[in-house]
C-alpha cells in the first residue's frame, strides 16, 4: 500500500492521521489547512463528479481512510440535511470510488449509533437505535458504505476523542480551569475516553490487515465525564479546582447522549495483538505532551 487518501485532514483525527503514515505510504491529505507542509487537496466529497476528479488527479489510491465528518452533534439538529450531506452522501460517493479502484476503504464512525441502554460493552454485531441526528447519519453512512463497497469497507467506531489538535473535553477542561474554582461535570455518562495518538496508528493497521467489516476501538477500560475531569486536573497538577459531579438532566442538549456507550474493541484486539492503551495511562501521555 503506497499511495492512500485521508479525508478530514485538517481534523483532530485526521491531522494525526497525516503524522503517523506507516513507512513507504503517501498520504494525500483533502481539505487539509496551509501551512502544514503535508500534501492536500481540496474537493466537495458529497459531489460524485468531484470525487471522480479527486481520484484522477490525485490517484492512484491504494487505500482511503475517511476521517471527515459532520461532527457538531447538536447542530445536526437543526442542520440535519447538512449533516446528512457530509456523514452520508460524501461517505457513499467516496465508497463508490475505492470500490471502482478496489481499494481498501475505513470510514470512521462512532458510538451514537447505539441508544445507551446497554448495561455491557457494545459488540460490533449488536443491535443500533441512535438516538440523535448526528448518530443517525453516521449510522446511514456505515449502511451506505459497506452497499456501495461491500468487499472493501471497515467501520471504526469510536468515541470521546481527543488529540493535540482540535477542540475537546480536557483541552475545555483546563481552559475552563484557569478562571473556575469549581466545575460541574456529567457523571451519568458513561465510555470510554480515546486518545488520536493511541486511534490513528489502528486505524492505519484495520486499513492494512484488517478484513471488511465492521471494528470498534476505543481506549481500554471506562469512565464518565466526571471521571474524565477529575483525571485531567490531576495529571495536569490543577490543585485548586474542585469537581462536582452532577446528571445529565442538569445540563440538557439539543442531541440526545447515550448514557452507557462502551465498546468491545475485541475484534481490533484480535487484529493488532493488544489493545488500546487504558485510557488514564492514554490521557497522561497526552498531557506530557
Amino acid at each position: 500500500m503506497r499511495r492512500v487518501l485521508v479525508t478530514g485532514a485538517s481534523g483532530m483525527l485526521g491531522s494525526e492521521l497525516l503524522l503517523s503514515v506507516p513507512r513507504g505510504v503517501t498520504a494525500i491529505g483533502s481539505d487539509l489547512r496551509e501551512g502544514t507542509g503535508v500534501a492536500a487537496v481540496g474537493f466537495d466529497l458529497a459531489d460524485r463528479a468531484r470525487v471522480d476528479e479527486l481520484f484522477r488527479l490525485h490517484g492512484p489510491f491504494d487505500g482511503v481512510i475517511h476521517a471527515a465528518a459532520w461532527t457538531a452533534v447538536d447542530l445536526a439538529e437543526e442542520r440535519a440535511a447538512d449533516a446528512a450531506r457530509a456523514n452520508v452522501d460524501a461517505t457513499r460517493e467516496l465508497a463508490r470510488a475505492a470500490a471502482a479502484v478496489g481499494a481498501p476503504l475505513v470510514v470512521v464512525s462512532t458510538d451514537f449509533v447505539f441508544d445507551g441502554s446497554g448495561q455491557r460493552p457494545y459488540h460490533v454485531d449488536d443491535a443500533t437505535n441512535p438516538l440523535s441526528v448526528y448518530g443517525r447519519t453516521k449510522l446511514a453512512g456505515e449502511v451506505a458504505a459497506r452497499e456501495a463497497h461491500p468487499a472493501g469497507a471497515r467501520i471504526v467506531r469510536t468515541q470521546w476523542l481527543y488529540g493535540p489538535r482540535g477542540k475537546h473535553f480536557p483541552g475545555t477542561i483546563l481552559g475552563l480551569a484557569k478562571d473556575r474554582s469549581e466545575l460541574k461535570v456529567v457523571h451519568d455518562q458513561i465510555g470510554s475516553p480515546t486518545s488520536t495518538l493511541e486511534l490513528a496508528p489502528a486505524l492505519w493497521d484495520v486499513l492494512a490487515r484488517g478484513e471488511p467489516g465492521i471494528y470498534h476501538a476505543a481506549c481500554d477500560g471506562q469512565a464518565s465525564w466526571f471521571d474524565l475531569a477529575v483525571a485531567t486536573l490531576e495529571l495536569s497538577g490543577v490543585r485548586h479546582v474542585k469537581v462536582v459531579p452532577c446528571t445529565t438532566s442538569e445540563f440538557p442538549r439539543p442531541a440526545a447522549r447515550p448514557r452507557y456507550s462502551v465498546l468491545d474493541c475485541s475484534r481490533l484486539t484480535a487484529l493488532r495483538g493488544a489493545p488500546l492503551a487504558p485510557w488514564r495511562v492514554a490521557l497522561q501521555r497526552f498531557l506530557a505532551l
